[in-house]
């Protein structure tokens, strides 16, 4: 049973790297999803299988019902969500991960193997680690998920001298990781615990709502090597293997997205970003212009070329499919449109991509950022659909603003921009956008479905 598990294994890990593979483009994402299915579907079952071999009928018992349980909730959660409930469903997912690694660590400490001189030594390292990422990857989830579901304010934590706890809590966690090597005693694990409870709230809470797409992909990191962890001490090769490819691909994810918000990994997690500027609140911009649904149409009756930059508020009211039925009137119009997307737009990377796909938007001519902002100045019309922080021009023009050097679409180059938004408030930063007192952009107020079925009737 041991030989054909471990091939099991083999097989299952090579599904998840062609999975990986897969949902690197949009066009074979949908085969990425069925090989990470079908590797975790061959996991399970050799581990099942594995556990049983020699098990007692009470443990067979116990192990089956956790699955059945564990699976149904995953497909009735699954089926209920809404792709604008899809991040902060994932941030409680990561926070499982945690809470797993944690209980496997302190499992190992409880159920000590038979291990003597260096392996011992090994095992009470992988023990104390495992616990401290899983409980950091536990909090730190939760505050996300709050901040994502909007139960708690998006605003950053900052409390006097943040930067010295978290050095405080790592050199701490350092210290007693080496104590606890030389004597594993309980009371170790019981502080380490609450040090990396406390430090992962503390982490995610410190950092503000623009950041929370880097926040996600931090976390999905923290998850993958919370299971590494755990797969160390269960002796579990395909852990280890599918933890340190989560790990991996996330924190190049989270690096990835730091880039194009022109931050720092290191400033993300210590809550640099995200804390509102007064100068930046206080500028007065002027009045800003109002436009209707029908004059909207008028003016995309006569254009040559269109570009769409949706964001959150897009999603939130669901109006990709109108959106989705509007560029392909325009289309059959003759008029060239296209989509522009942010890195961070959303709350999850890719977010903007997976609502387009689910609207049957050509894949083609969906576009990134550095792919399109050298077009806005020959374009005729901007849609600016729910976006707010990634088409702010203060990231370019004002030094003092929180958003400062953040690459952002420069929609206020083309001819005309129209920007749905619900209302005059700030974004999800917390920061004022002079794109809409602009001399050239025109405020289109109400949900953003509506707004643009107005649009298609008036066409």
């Amino acid at each position: 049973m041991l030989d054909i598990s471990v091939a099991a294994y083999i097989v299952a890990a090579l599904l998840f790297i062609l999975s990986l593979a897969g949902l690197s483009k949009h066009e074979t994402a949908r085969a990425g999803v069925g090989y990470g299915i079908a590797g975790m579907a061959i996991a399970l079952v050799a581990t099942i299988a594995l556990a049983v071999d020699g098990a007692e009928a009470l443990g067979v018992v116990l192990l089956v019902g956790a699955v059945v349980v564990g699976a149904g909730i995953g497909l009735w959660r699954a089926r209920i969500v809404e792709m604008t409930g899809m991040p902060e469903l994932i941030a409680l997912l990561h926070s499982f991960v945690g809470l797993a690694a944690v209980l496997v660590g302190w499992n190992g400490h409880l159920e000590h193997p038979p291990y003597v001189g260096a392996l011992e030594d090994i095992h009470r390292a992988e023990v104390f680690i495992g616990v401290f990422i899983g409980a950091v990857t536990f909090t730190g989830s939760i505050v996300a998920y709050l901040k994502l579901s909007a139960k708690i304010k998006s605003a950053p934590l900052v409390l006097p001298g943040k930067n010295a706890i978290n050095l405080g809590a790592l050199a701490a966690f350092a210290g007693l990781t080496v104590w606890y090597v030389l004597d594993n005693q309980l009371w170790l694990l019981i502080v380490v615990t609450l040090v990396a409870l406390a430090l992962g709230w503390h982490l995610v809470a410190s950092i503000g709502g623009g950041d929370m797409p880097v926040v996600v992909s931090m976390l999905n990191s923290y998850s993958g090597w919370a299971a590494a962890a755990a797969g160390f001490l269960l002796s579990n090769d395909l852990l280890i293997v599918t933890g340190a490819l989560v790990g991996s691909s996330g924190a190049y994810l989270s690096y990835i997205m730091c880039k194009a918000m022109n931050r720092s990994f290191i400033s993300v997690i210590a809550g640099g970003f995200g804390i509102e500027a007064s100068s930046s609140g206080d500028t007065d911009y002027g009045e800003h212009r109002e436009i209707d649904a029908a004059g909207v149409a008028e003016l995309l009756k006569t254009a040559t070329s269109v570009i769409i930059t949706p964001g959150y508020g897009m999603a939130v009211a669901q109006a990709q499919y109108p959106v989705a039925d509007l560029t392909k009137r325009l289309r059959e119009r003759g008029v060239e449109v296209r989509f522009g997307i942010h890195p961070v737009a959303g709350r999850l990377p890719g977010h903007m991509n997976v609502l387009l796909a689910e609207a049957k938007v050509p894949y083609d001519i969906v576009l990134e950022m550095d792919e399109i902002n050298d077009d806005f100045a020959s374009t005729s019309v901007v849609l600016v659909i729910g976006a707010n922080d990634t088409v702010n021009p203060a990231a370019n023009d004002d030094p003092s603003s929180p958003i400062a050097g953040m690459p952002v679409l420069t929609v206020w180059e083309a001819e005309d921009v129209i920007v749905f938004k619900r209302s005059m408030a700030v974004g999800y930063a917390g920061v004022q956008n002079p794109l809409f007192f602009r001399d050239n952009t025109q405020m289109l107020f109400g949900d953003a479905k509506d707004r643009v079925e107005d649009i298609i009737r008036a066409l």
